[in-house]
């Protein structure tokens, strides 16, 4: 797809978001169950929609509340329930309406405390402090978010006991209760007025800000970094960790400067991203524009999104790290700065993540696990320490405590961000040198995700595609040595395709979220290479979506 001109610029006031219109369409707007995009669909982190297109909207956040809550009596989980939101406009609104909901069903309800904004890593971490050493009246949680994505989204997602995105299993049995609600007009959802619910004895306030603050220290060295006086420089995007970094850097004592308080829902202080949309994306070259700009005034720097479950890391050297590079420049550095890890620990990536994590695995010599997009794969690992860490092209990661327990199983954007402070601490370079040292070892790989138009059947029909039907012999002049639909690490599908030549591969797989469809390419021959190799992709993929 082309890049908009208005990639990397700040959007005119009228392309912002209108927010009275959209808080007007969660409640005004009713959808309608025989329209599929209106329908409740976990993708693969939760739900997600827009109140103007009816696929995110009161009746939806209703449904699916009560269906969480019929989940529970189900299966037995009779614990508190963390919940957290972040920035975005529609996450208050369902908050309220999830709160009406959770209260009549007789829950407790874990609310933060001042009506604080909660990043999904502090949901995830409240959920595994909670429920440790428990093995009855166990919690769970819902983070509201729609993670990076625009201003008029919303989402809503749930966490199990083990803290982490819900698999298939629930999700699937959530799907099919929620959109059951709403074929009976949300007959059988129980609800109270959210006044009456906010007073109820089972709604509770906790402090998540202060409980995942002061455990930072059991996960990432922060003596390291305040001795070694280490500049840093974060920008939360206007998201849910907003408060977190100053107190963060109050606590540590440490050499901190949080570049941006603000907490605007238009998000009108962002950059626009490649397709000339906001999107809190801190992987994107073009909503980091501003932070590149200044990457020489820190050691290191780094943002997260909406819901600081995704990080980016800018470093002097090289400006904003590709996802995949500080994914194994982490992995590299954890494993041999661990001691306390397990020898049979294992690395979790992801299909679409580079081969150059492979190199780094059978450097160190630890088993790698390659799984299919979504971090729920990865959190049984971390949950009993089998995974010291999982990542995900996306700039999604967590990984284990320094004493090899569990941390998060869900995606924590401010560890892996401290973690390159503590690199630069440690070491003395900052992750762009780290990077080019494994380039110059293995060699200096260029790599590309592009995104092209997709509908609901191309999508669906790119998700059960066969090897059969990739009908080439040769990738960008090279024969065809593999053709992947399921993931090697765990044999599950993928929902796309993968293709691998001896040079590079290509993996093709539909959004979660958008109606598009996205190519992730990486070649060991160079940027022209890698151009052809994405080139002919995308006439592979259409031909056989088509």
């Amino acid at each position: 797809m082309p890049t908009s001109p208005l990639a990397g610029q700040l959007l005119p006031a009228d392309l912002l978001v209108d927010l009275p219109q959209l808080i007007e369409a969660y409640y005004a707007n009713k959808p309608d169950v025989a329209i599929p995009e209106q329908r409740v669909s976990f993708g693969t982190s939760g739900h997600r929609g827009s109140s103007f297109k009816t696929s995110f909207n009161e009746n939806h956040v209703l449904a699916i509340t009560q269906a969480i809550c019929d989940y529970r009596k189900h299966v037995g989980i009779n614990g508190p329930l963390y919940i957290g939101i972040d920035t975005h406009a529609l996450s208050e609104p369902a908050q309220i309406s999830a709160v009406e909901v959770l209260a009549a069903n007789g829950i407790d309800i874990m609310l933060a405390k001042d009506g604080e904004y909660t990043p999904t890593p502090a949901i995830s971490h409240a959920i595994l402090t909670y429920n440790r050493g428990r093995t009855s009246g166990l919690a769970d949680g819902i983070v509201i978010t729609p993670s990076h994505n625009p201003p008029d989204n919303g989402g809503f997602k749930y966490n199990p006991p083990n803290g982490g995105p819900a698999d298939s299993d629930i999700t699937n049995w959530m799907q099919a209760r929620a959109n059951e609600l709403l074929e009976n007009n949300l007959r059988d959802v129980k609800r109270m007025d959210y006044l009456q619910a906010i007073k109820a004895a089972t709604t509770h306030t906790h402090d998540y800000i202060e409980h995942y603050v002061r455990d930072l220290i059991n996960v990432v060295d922060m003596d390291a970094i305040r001795g070694a006086n280490v500049h840093m420089g974060a920008d939360p995007l206007g998201g849910a960790g907003v408060n977190y970094w100053s107190a963060i850097a109050d606590y540590y004592q440490l050499n901190l400067k949080v570049l941006n308080t603000a907490v605007d829902k238009t998000f009108s202080f962002m950059t626009a991203d490649w397709d000339g949309k906001i999107r809190m994306d801190p992987s994107s070259a073009y909503t980091m524009q501003g932070m590149v700009e200044r990457r020489n005034l820190f050691d290191v720097a780094f943002a997260c999104d909406a819901d600081h479950d995704r990080h980016g890391i800018v470093a002097p050297s090289c400006g904003l790290l590709p996802p995949n590079h500080y994914l194994a420049v982490a992995i590299e550095y954890l494993f041999q700065n661990r001691p306390q890890w397990k020898a049979d620990t294992a690395i979790g990536k992801t299909v679409v993540s580079s081969a150059m994590i492979d190199k780094v695995a059978q450097k160190i010599r630890r088993r790698l696990y390659e799984v299919p997009v979504g971090f729920k794969w990865f959190a049984p690992g971390l949950f009993d320490g089998s995974l010291g860490f999982g990542g995900e092209e996306s700039a999604g990661a967590s990984f284990l405590r320094i004493d090899g327990s569990v941390w998060t199983t869900d995606k924590d954007g401010i560890i892996p961000s401290l973690l390159a402070a503590e690199i630069k601490a440690k070491t003395g370079r900052d992750p762009g040198e780290r990077y080019k040292l494994l380039a110059d070892e293995f060699g200096h790989a260029a790599e590309a995700r592009v995104e092209a138009p997709a509908n609901t059947a191309q999508k669906k029909a790119l998700s059960k595609l066969s090897p059969e039907q990739i009908t080439s012999t040769e990738l960008a002049g090279d024969k065809i040595e593999n053709i992947l639909t399921n993931a090697p690490g765990n044999n599950a599908g993928f929902g796309g395709i993968k293709v691998m030549s001896s040079n590079g591969w290509f993996a093709a797989r539909p959004s979660g979220t958008e109606e598009i469809y996205k190519i992730y390419a990486e070649s060991f021959k160079g940027e022209e290479h890698l151009q052809q190799l994405i080139a002919e992709a995308q006439v592979i993929v259409d031909k056989a979506v088509s």
